[in-house]
């Protein structure tokens, strides 16, 4: 069995195509707390399709790789880890809460807010669904509404507005299974973008409102913050593999070698250059068009944008985050896809930049990498050791998220 020391905090990304493990400790030195990585390891994949277990064998083979490699670069073992829950089965959706007020003065308690929260969780859910995560986004006392923190105001009545993320029940089960089979425990579960979230948002994108858009190999993770509070969460099953199979069906070449395209030489929008392009596999030089390569790459990204936008008008969020959008995942690295974005979206658009962040920073800088490094954040924040350090990083610019949201986590299954 491994053991893990509460000082080390371990996050846990099972993607389509890689596990990533990424080990981290908090840095006292620097003048704000942050998180140094001390480890880092990455295995392919082949168990999964579209975020979903069908070889749990080969998900624990990949696990057990990437775990071992981040233990060994560490020098620590690992027993626990926040880890992510990634598929088209993830959903959310808004519940509200309503509960009268149990001080005999009226005055708004812990407590209540406690039950209150519980009672946004008392849904009719199909038997093969369960909540992963409550966020509450708003409460009501008296009618009056907007109100972000009701501990200590006077009323009667007390509600809130909170947005519940569910996933599939099979899904999970199967990822507790691949778990065990490697020697590791989930602390906490939680999707993808929130991870990402936690690591390129600043205060003002999270206030003004932002999507983030995690693109990776058969999955776009949706999640949208607005007045630092979670409005939207959604899966795409739509990826980097899906341009990677157009190309070798476009081009009539084999998937490695539409693979190295598209890698190598993909392209969108105003970064997209013309004239020919080779690419040596085997030790044979195969030679393609780059208009040809631009065009396949082109309207297979544009219709993930179009799959984007829909959940945006779900809830009236269509052109309106001031925030903009900030891509992170495999996907983004094709050139100019930030460009595309913000002319298919109607919003400013960037790739994103790792924040926070210290030690082996030369390793992890990848775009693919910011859903492992939200993930070790997180189980930071929700260590009872950190939580009152990690406070103090947050608020220092990645706040209003995750800080006060301990207390409900626990409460839910890890």
């Amino acid at each position: 069995m491994r053991e893990s020391s509460p000082s080390y905090f371990v996050g846990l990304d099972i993607g389509t195509s890689k596990v990533r493990c990424a080990v981290g400790s908090l840095d006292s030195a620097s003048d704000e707390p942050e998180i140094s990585v001390i480890g880092y390891g990455s295995a392919e994949n082949t168990g999964i399709r579209k975020g979903v277990i069908v070889q749990l064998d080969d998900v624990a083979a990949a696990l057990h790789a990437a775990i071992t490699e981040a233990e060994r670069i560490s020098g620590i073992r690992i027993e626990n880890a926040t880890v992510n829950v990634n598929g088209s089965h993830v959903a959310g959706f808004d519940s509200k809460g309503v509960i009268a007020i149990s001080n005999a003065n009226k005055e708004i308690s812990y407590s209540d807010k406690l039950r209150v929260e519980e009672a946004a969780t008392i849904v009719q859910l199909p038997s093969n669904r369960e909540i992963i995560q409550v966020f509450p986004k708003n409460y009501q006392v008296d009618g009056h509404d907007a109100i972000k923190d009701p501990l200590g105001m006077y009323g009667v009545r007390l509600e809130v507005e909170a947005h519940m993320i569910t996933a599939a029940s099979s899904s999970l089960r199967s990822l507790d299974s691949a778990l065990e089979k490697s020697g590791v425990a989930a602390s906490h579960k939680t999707v993808s973008g929130l991870a990402a979230a936690e690591i390129v948002l600043s205060r003002k994108q999270r206030e003004a409102g932002a999507l983030v858009m995690d693109i990776g190999a058969s999955t776009t993770n949706l999640t949208v913050i607005e007045d630092g509070e979670i409005q939207h969460v959604a899966v795409i099953p739509m990826g980097g593999i899906n341009i990677t199979n157009d190309l070798a069906i476009g081009l009539k070449v084999d998937l490695e070698i539409a693979e190295k395209v598209k890698i190598e030489h993909a392209a969108l929008s105003e970064a997209a250059k013309n004239g020919k392009v080779s690419i040596e596999h085997e030790k044979r030089n195969y030679p393609f068009d780059s208009d040809d390569i631009n065009l396949i790459v082109d309207a297979r990204v544009e219709e993930i944008f179009e799959y984007v936008d829909k959940e945006l008008k779900k809830i009236h969020r269509s052109r309106k985050l001031p925030g903009g959008v900030v891509i992170v995942g495999g996907t983004a690295n094709i050139a100019g896809i930030d460009l595309l974005a913000r002319d298919k979206l109607g919003l400013p658009a960037k790739l994103g930049s790792l924040k926070g962040i210290n030690g082996m920073v030369d390793n992890i800088q990848d775009l693919s990498n910011a859903g492992v490094l939200g993930l070790m954040r997180l189980d930071m924040i929700f260590s009872n050791q950190s939580f009152s350090a990690s406070s103090e990083h947050t608020s220092s610019g990645n706040d209003g998220v995750f800080a006060y949201l301990k207390h409900i986590w626990q409460r839910i299954k890890p």
